[in-house]
């Protein structure tokens, strides 16, 4: 990393504190450690057992991916409109375009929606573009549409086989993988790297079986309101128009512990402080996650995290 990537990361920060403040979101900060993981079964969380005082509670800290589970207590209990600008931990994710440790950006906004949302994401891209002189084009496209009409085949109907076919020469061991695999497989495989590198993509309106933390509205099929946000081939941003229901937020954390027991992986603990903070009331909002070495990245042109951070993992 040279000295110039150091203060252009200031610059963004600056840029990126400046439009949440020009729109009256408030800055947070929330803890790194917490007794609850992201049970996640594609996430792995990085742990440590704390040796002082503890009254009782666990001695087994789990490092966040994420800040978004603090932030939706911060929601439940009327903070309003909040971001948090800061490093979350990954475990095992270490290459090209990853870093165990990096740099998130997380916002909420009350009373919007999924789709509002992701507009709002594009402001925030187009701002930090803004700093090296360049701006995109924007296609906002369902996914059911993006498959269409960029590989010709339906991700809500088609069958494994078919989905493996579109693959093309991407030749991988098909053992343990579920058609949600095979899906993935194809947008990082087939479409992401077609993306223009000079437009941004708005991909929404996922396969129910891929919310996560979304809602699912009763479309013909029912579609998670979940979207993620592409500049170029690069994955910026996931967000979703969150769900608010607490007994089905613990099913869907059960079911992901269920998948993470199967795999033989560790199972973090639920995050019951979470599902207080849902039983007492989140506001209807909508949130994403954008990662910033990633908008970094594309700002100083490379494929190379580590042409973007001062020290990576494997100088740190």
């Amino acid at each position: 990393m040279t000295h110039d990537a150091i203060r252009l990361r200031a610059r963004l920060y600056a840029t990126l504190r400046a439009f949440f403040a020009e729109r009256g979101v408030l800055e947070v900060e929330t803890p790194v450690l917490s007794r609850a993981g992201n049970t996640d079964a594609n996430i792995a969380s990085f742990s440590l057992e704390f040796s002082g005082r503890t009254d009782g509670a666990p001695r087994t800290r789990w490092l966040r991916t994420s800040p978004e589970f603090p932030l939706k207590r911060l929601l439940s209990e009327g903070i309003g409109d909040c971001y948090e600008l800061g490093r979350v931990f990954r475990d095992g994710e270490a290459g090209g375009r990853h870093n165990p440790e990096f740099t998130m950006l997380e916002w909420y906004r009350v009373g919007r929606d999924h789709r509002w949302v992701a507009n709002e994401t594009v402001d925030v891209i187009r701002a930090a573009l803004a700093l090296v002189g360049r701006d995109v084009r924007v296609v906002d496209i369902a996914y059911r549409d993006l498959f269409r009409e960029r590989i010709g085949l339906d991700p809500f109907t088609a069958g494994e086989p078919e989905l493996r076919n579109a693959l093309g020469d991407v030749v991988l061991d098909p053992a343990g993988l579920t058609r949600d695999d095979w899906l993935d497989l194809l947008i990082t495989h087939r479409l992401q790297p077609a993306f223009d590198a000079g437009t941004v993509h708005i991909v929404r309106d996922y396969p129910a079986s891929q919310c996560a933390l979304a809602r699912i509205r009763a479309d013909d099929p029912p579609v998670a309101e979940r979207f993620e946000v592409f500049l170029g081939p690069l994955e910026l941003a996931n967000g979703y128009h969150e769900l608010r229901d607490a007994s089905e937020q613990r099913a869907r954390f059960e079911r992901d512990q269920a998948v993470r027991r199967a795999r033989g992986q560790s199972v973090p603990p639920i995050d019951e402080a979470l599902l207080a903070a849902l039983e007492r009331g989140l506001p209807p909002c909508a949130g994403v996650a954008l990662g910033v070495d990633r908008l970094m990245m594309a700002l100083r042109g490379t494929d190379r995290i580590a042409d973007v951070l001062a020290f990576d993992f494997a100088r740190a």
